[in-house]
């Protein structure tokens, strides 16, 4: 069983989420203690978070780049905090989705659904793709380059695996968010490309410049002839 943890500063929010998602066979933890939420999390070991921004003590930005020092778990952040800064500040920190409030809460249910299962039902461990210096382990969620290992989220892992599968070709913009999403229209434009931004600074880091290149209007192209 799937274990949820709720890191919601609302009460009634939280415990109506839990509620429901128990109906659908999902366990669930909220978590009282916002002092510690990385202790929480190492103890409940959760599939999942569902984390606020507004909370006492630290804000959910802080708590996500905590537990992205440790660990790659899906974070989907609820938040009444709607404007275009706070999703890209959400997707910078690390999270993989953003539920904005009020929210229906069938499409809240099914977003987390749909990432419990591309995270977890994914079974390609032992494929590598390879590109001109670079290792994609698709199990491992890791990419080595000059040595060096450079960790990924799982979404991530997906855009370079779509990317890396189609070398040479542009993938339009709607067929990296199906793969990600599922069903885009749960989905704002705009965290693809906080996805894809994020993902070029991290390779960046590591040497690869213009590793993922932007055709304007169609997609993004990984080329043959790089590096």
């Amino acid at each position: 069983m799937y274990k949820v943890m709720i890191v919601e500063d609302d009460v009634t929010i939280a415990r109506i989420l839990a509620h429901n998602m128990r109906k659908w066979g999902l366990d669930t933890y909220i978590v009282k203690d916002f002092s510690s939420v990385t202790k929480e999390f190492l103890k409940e070991k959760p599939h999942i978070i569902l984390l606020d921004i507004t909370l006492p003590f630290f804000n959910g930005y802080y708590w996500c780049s905590e537990i992205r020092k440790i660990s790659p778990v899906p974070i989907v952040f609820i938040s009444s905090n709607s404007a275009s800064m706070d999703i890209i500040m959400a997707m910078n920190m690390g999270g993989d989705d953003f539920i904005t409030k009020p929210f229906d809460l069938e499409v809240a249910i099914a977003k987390v659904q749909a990432l419990l299962r591309r995270v977890y039902s994914y079974r390609e461990e032992s494929k590598i793709l390879e590109h001109k210096g670079t290792m994609l382990h698709l199990g491992e969620s890791i990419l080595l380059y000059n040595n060096q290992k450079i960790d990924l989220t799982k979404n991530e892992v997906r855009i370079l695996q779509l990317l890396l599968e189609r070398k040479g070709n542009v993938v339009a913009r709607d067929t990296i968010m199906k793969r990600l999403w599922e069903d885009e229209s749960f989905v704002d434009d705009n965290t693809l490309t906080v996805n894809v931004t994020r993902l070029r600074k991290k390779l960046e880091d590591y040497g690869l410049s213009d590793f993922i290149q932007t055709k304007k209007g169609q997609g993004y192209i990984i080329t043959t002839d790089l590096l």
